[in-house]
């Protein structure tokens, strides 16, 4: 069962206790790259404690739920990826740039599983910092640039891939390869029984606030990649294109979240690059910054602010004020300043 958990294995716990002791900190394990540093705020942050959840409500999508370990997964996200399966079951979805300008995606899922996710592609830096505050997940990858290995060998992370549980992963014939590497995640979490209960991370879920500015429709520009999220009301949710074509999912039809929050943020050089040379992007997650919500077909501008590295991200409007969004599916797009 995906719940089941089984006792903690030493060696990982004692690594991750060490990590903590001796570095205080993401890197401090294996010495390969700088820490993320900490942007000086234009103005002093105003920074929300974490929301108490209702019993039998998810602190990650507002709607009832049962409490259950997380599930992150790391999703493809080019041309020949497209269109993805399983992605309209996740709680939250994290678009991260890469190498050469495009994305991927970090999907997490807590409330439901579907039968198959994917394709599921490798992991990244930035995907280190963005999990940490779900205590210690379930990260499923098909693998990693060789010096990024220790990170995450060190990070509180029960690591599912096709080396560690090749049960849980399936190619399918109907792409070719790298592009056709499913994930089966009831499987994944039976391989993965460190993983813990999900739990607030500084969410709030809620009536829409005052204000906000009536909006159609939301362009967001990486280098090589073009989001367009446009209100529908008889989804009550926001349709989601990618590149000028509507995004779908093989099992669930149209990807439509609740709320989309295009999060401003700095990305960076790294000290890793891929196969071919290029340098991979960092994407810093820890600050502050501003950032757009939209929901239920307005837009509000608000702030961010993760002080703590181990910590959620609270959202407050200009003025200071908690920022509510609407329950159901997530989606932060973490997108260039």
């Amino acid at each position: 069962m995906p719940g089941a958990r089984g006792p903690r294995r030493p060696g990982r716990a004692l690594t991750a206790l060490l990590c903590a002791v001796t570095a205080a900190g993401l890197y401090g394990c294996s010495g390969s790259g700088p820490p993320e540093p900490t942007p000086t705020p234009t103005r002093a942050p105003t920074t929300a404690p974490a929301p108490a959840t209702p019993s039998g409500v998810s602190p990650l999508t507002g709607l009832p739920a049962r409490p259950g370990p997380v599930l992150a997964v790391k999703i493809d996200n080019v041309a020949a990826a497209r269109p993805h399966t399983g992605l309209g079951a996740a709680d939250l979805v994290y678009v991260e740039q890469v190498e050469g300008g495009v994305t991927r995606l970090l999907a997490v899922y807590s409330s439901r599983l579907p039968d198959s996710i994917g394709p599921v592609r490798s992991a990244r830096e930035s995907d280190l910092s963005l999990l940490r505050p779900f205590g210690h997940p379930a990260l499923a990858y098909s693998g990693a640039q060789r010096a990024l290995n220790p990170l995450l060998s060190a990070a509180p992370l029960d690591l599912v891939s096709e080396s560690t549980a090749p049960g849980a992963f399936r190619r399918s014939s109907d792409r070719p390869a790298p592009h056709n590497l499913y994930l089966r995640p009831e499987r994944a979490l039976a391989a993965a029984p460190d993983a813990s209960d999900v739990r607030p991370i500084g969410l709030r879920f809620g009536p829409a606030p005052a204000g906000g500015t009536a909006t159609g429709t939301e362009t967001v520009r990486f280098p090589a990649a073009r989001y367009t999220f446009t209100w529908s009301a008889a989804d009550r949710g926001w349709r989601v294109a990618m590149d000028g074509r509507p995004a779908t999912s093989t099992d669930s039809g149209p990807l439509a979240p609740a709320t989309v929050v295009v999060q401003r943020v700095t990305i960076r050089p790294s000290a890793f690059h891929d196969v071919t040379g290029a340098v991979s992007p960092y994407t810093e997650t820890t600050g502050s910054g501003t950032a757009t919500v939209l929901r239920d077909g307005r837009a509000y501008e608000a702030r961010w602010s993760r002080p703590d590295p181990a910590g959620g991200t609270s959202f407050t409007t200009p003025d200071g004020r908690p920022l509510a969004f609407a329950p159901g599916q997530v989606w932060f797009v973490l997108a260039p300043r």
